[in-house]
């Protein structure tokens, strides 16, 4: 039994443990965009949270999400491969979408590279629909997926 967990707003001092799993999860063979500085920025930014699990010795979860006028855009999130597919990702990922439905977001937009199967199941499993293929998004060299997910009724509803 996976014992409960608890997903909170990351401090300053998260900021290269981040930057690390980013780099080492996310950014494999790309150039290091999301840096222990750029974290940092993201943490103390009004309009982002930065949700993170720990673990008794290091951060084991962590995800990014920026808000825009009605879009949440989820830009960075990993679990440490250890800890992959204990309800980590998902604890975070509900933690996320009702800190964006609470910031009145209506919608919540992700990228996955076109290759990673993993991530782009996870995200259909939760609600999410791959609405766009887009050629050289990584670095020009390799394809990603756009996903997104409704939180409210689209159209004039509000």
């Amino acid at each position: 039994m996976t014992p409960a967990l608890h997903v909170q707003l990351a401090s300053a001092s998260d900021a290269v443990a981040i930057a690390e799993l980013s780099r080492r999860l996310i950014e494999q063979g790309l150039p290091w965009s999301w840096r222990p500085e750029r974290v940092a920025r993201a943490i103390a930014a009004s309009n982002t949270n930065v949700a993170v699990v720990r673990g008794k010795d290091r951060l084991v979860g962590f995800g990014v999400m920026e808000y825009w006028d009605e879009d949440a855009h989820l830009v960075l999130f990993a679990v440490h491969p250890a800890r992959q597919r204990q309800g980590i990702g998902s604890a975070i990922l509900a933690w996320l979408e009702a800190s964006a439905m609470a910031a009145g977001s209506k919608r919540i937009r992700v990228e996955a590279r076109r290759d990673n199967v993993a991530a782009r199941s996870f995200y259909n499993d939760h609600g999410y629909h791959e609405v766009r293929l887009e050629r050289g998004m990584y670095g020009g060299s390799r394809d990603g997926v756009k996903l997104e997910k409704w939180l409210r009724p689209q159209g004039g509803d509000r």
